[in-house]
């Protein structure tokens, strides 16, 4: 072996490393913030305390606490920030337009006209809850939740039919398709709320704020099983996308069958994405900004994007809603609209920086 190919393989070890420790970084960085997260708030828990109440040796305080409000809310914020994550950083690469993610496909819009409608028309309704710090809460969770999954869902299944049906459709085409199904459905949410009588329009903006104090175990089982089928996929055709990187030319000549990686890729995108959405209500820019955060790091190699992406997104969730626990408590602000005054100006950066490859 020649001294040029040791030196080779040295810089390779080293580059895999450094994304290594990127991510190994970011995986010590959300076990702290969350542990954190489930130790503070109105009530201070010590950490030995979260640890024994987690093995179900703590006091009843303490796994009211913990077990019933602070860890289902982390646990949420993990699962929807790493779902939300690795949907928008595939959607960026088989689509080849790093603007690509859940809210800018309609996938976002379609589930808020889905809980509108389950709010309104479908008998999800709102009570008074009686509390002075909760002013309204959704009388049926589960209808709005189902509401919001099929619209969700409905926004990709028509751009996939596009996609389909009208083969020279490119990836910008399929952009503007979710910009047209967006409008289409904020659209029809207003048309709703303005038939809607002032407490179930409350309702409704209080779904779109985005809430994660309001899932349970079950539905985060829901979630977990549906993000790590995604995930196994997604790692599962890792090289595919890094041919896809390259362009669609480049990925056939190297035996990738593009359309068919990016339509399935596309519906279990949305797919993990709407059932996040319908779960939490809308997370608005976390899909488009942790992917990005992690190309500075890791670069655009899938093997690594991908499971850095998903910590990155569980990260910058947990991160945001602690940020909106803390920052005028004991009022908590709404998580949606943290991550969308951290999205909005990244979304605008890109768009400069891009111009019009970004189309």
């Amino acid at each position: 072996m020649t001294q040029d190919s040791d030196t080779q393989i040295r810089s390779y070890d080293t580059f895999v490393r450094k994304k290594q420790f990127v991510f190994i970084l970011a995986v010590i960085a959300t076990i702290v913030v969350a542990v954190f997260a489930v130790s503070y708030g109105s009530i201070n828990i010590s950490v030995i305390e979260v640890v024994k109440t987690i093995f179900g040796k703590g006091s009843d305080m303490s796994k009211t606490v913990i077990l019933g409000i602070r860890l289902p809310r982390v646990t949420a914020a993990i699962l929807v920030g790493a779902a939300l994550a690795v949907s928008g950083a595939v959607m960026q690469c088989v689509l080849h337009n790093p603007l690509a993610s859940a809210s800018t496909l309609g996938v976002s819009q379609g589930a808020a006209f889905g809980a509108a409608l389950g709010i309104i028309v479908f008998g999800g309704g709102v009570v008074n809850s009686g509390s002075t710090n909760v002013a309204i809460a959704i009388n049926n969770p589960y209808i709005v939740t189902l509401c919001a999954f099929i619209f969700g869902s409905l926004s990709t299944i028509v751009i996939l039919l596009l996609s389909q049906f009208k083969k020279n459709l490119g990836p910008g085409g399929l952009i503007l398709a979710g910009v047209a199904l967006s409008s289409l459905f904020n659209g029809g949410s207003t048309l709703l709320q303005y038939f809607a009588d002032d407490t179930k329009i409350s309702a409704v903006v209080f779904w779109t704020f985005g809430n994660l104090g309001g899932i349970n175990w079950t539905e985060l089982l829901i979630l977990a099983v549906i993000s790590a089928a995604g995930m196994l996929y997604f790692l599962f055709n890792r090289w595919n996308y890094n041919a896809m990187e390259s362009g669609a030319d480049t990925a056939k000549s190297l035996g990738v069958n593009t359309r068919n990686v990016m339509l399935i890729s596309m519906g279990i995108c949305s797919l993990t994405a709407a059932v996040a959405v319908s779960f939490v209500g809308i997370i608005s820019f976390v899909g488009l900004v942790a992917p990005h955060m992690m190309r500075k790091f890791v670069g655009d190699d899938y093997r690594y994007l991908i499971p850095c992406s998903a910590v990155s997104g569980a990260l910058l969730l947990i991160l945001a809603d602690t940020f909106g626990r803390f920052i005028v408590a004991p009022v908590v602000l709404p998580v949606g609209a943290i991550t969308s005054f951290l999205g909005a100006p990244m979304f605008l950066f890109l768009l400069l920086k891009g111009g019009k490859n970004y189309g």
